[in-house]
């Protein structure tokens, strides 16, 4: 069977790689903070997101140059092993986009999470969600050759995209497309909790005083996006993640839950950075081995049924019980 990544034109057509994929490119300089109006404070916070951003765009380029799996594996292990993730994630929005193009039914993406992202498969289902942010779709169905109920990661890139690329209207004015589910507008603003954190540049007040201008209603799903990308991305000290917990208040468990997810992305990887180790006690009153472990076992008792977007959320609610009963001193 041929790669979906082969030169083959009954399985890349000439004029996709002629034409459509050079159109496809994207210019580096919009992860640049200054570019995207994003804060701008001293000190690292702001080139270690920035790299984030730029491994992200490597990693879509060598997916849409690649013509073996081989090859775009090879290319993305140039990056350092913290970031690869960011670079399947732009693997994974590149596939998703190829196969939405060309109506693939997955085809590209199925391979890309069966190969080289099967040590990715969080971040590569997030990156398939920019794709139909991209292209104004909406991933209502999940992502093809994904599997529930992690395939509704999709509605957090979905999330994220809108924020990272228009802030004024979806953080500014806290815009919310039409039409979404209750759950798809959680999930969703988890990944729009993930983008504030960039939009901020990782500044602990800057990203609550945000948060607080949002409904009510939505301020746990953003808190959740927050401790997922601080933990993940990283950007603070632990001064100012402490500072980050004292402020989420009663969200407390949600960014738990955003931490949790990301200690589990990152062990599933092989490699736990050392600002993850160091958030996790932080974040989740756990080291990141046990965060990630709340995330296993919340997963695994949804049994095998747990199809829907209302499973995610029961997915998230067991991470935080388990968070909740870690304050109590419960086992």
């Amino acid at each position: 069977m041929l790669s979906p990544f082969s030169s083959s034109p009954s399985v890349v057509p000439r004029p996709l790689r002629r034409v459509v994929i050079p159109l496809l490119r994207q210019d580096t300089a919009q992860v640049d903070f200054g570019v995207r109006r994003f804060r701008l404070r001293p000190g690292p916070a702001r080139g270690t997101l920035q790299a984030a951003g730029q491994a992200f765009l490597h990693g879509f380029h060598a997916a849409l140059d690649a013509r073996t799996l081989t090859g775009l594996a090879a290319e993305v292990d140039r990056l350092p092993p913290q970031r690869r993730g960011f670079g399947y994630e732009g693997a994974g929005m590149a596939c998703g986009v190829l196969d939405l193009l060309t109506a693939a039914r997955g085809r590209r993406f199925a391979a890309l999470l069966a190969g080289p992202a099967a040590r990715y498969p969080h971040l590569a289902q997030v990156g398939a969600g920019w794709a139909y942010a991209r292209l104004g779709l909406r991933p209502r169905n999940g992502i093809p050759g994904a599997g529930p109920p992690e395939c509704w990661l999709a509605w957090d890139g979905y999330g994220f995209h809108q924020g990272f690329f228009h802030p004024d209207r979806v953080i500014g004015r806290r815009h919310v497309e039409r039409g979404l589910t209750p759950d798809e507008r959680a999930i969703r603003d988890q990944g729009l909790g993930r983008a504030l954190w960039f939009h901020e540049c990782a500044d602990p007040d800057g990203i609550a005083l945000r948060i607080a201008e949002f409904p009510a209603e939505r301020r746990g799903d953003l808190w959740s996006g927050a401790g997922l990308a601080a933990t993940y991305a990283g950007g603070a000290t632990a001064k100012e993640l402490e500072h980050l917990t004292d402020l989420a208040g009663e969200h407390r468990a949600h960014l738990a839950q955003g931490a949790a997810f990301a200690c589990t992305a990152h062990r599933i990887s092989g490699t736990v950075p050392e600002h993850t180790a160091e958030a996790a006690p932080v974040l989740c009153g756990a080291t990141a081995e046990e965060a990630a472990d709340w995330t296993d076992r919340s997963l695994a008792a949804l049994g095998p049924d747990a199809t829907g977007t209302v499973h995610y959320q029961r997915w998230r609610a067991g991470i935080r019980a388990a968070y909740d009963r870690r304050r109590r001193g419960d086992r």
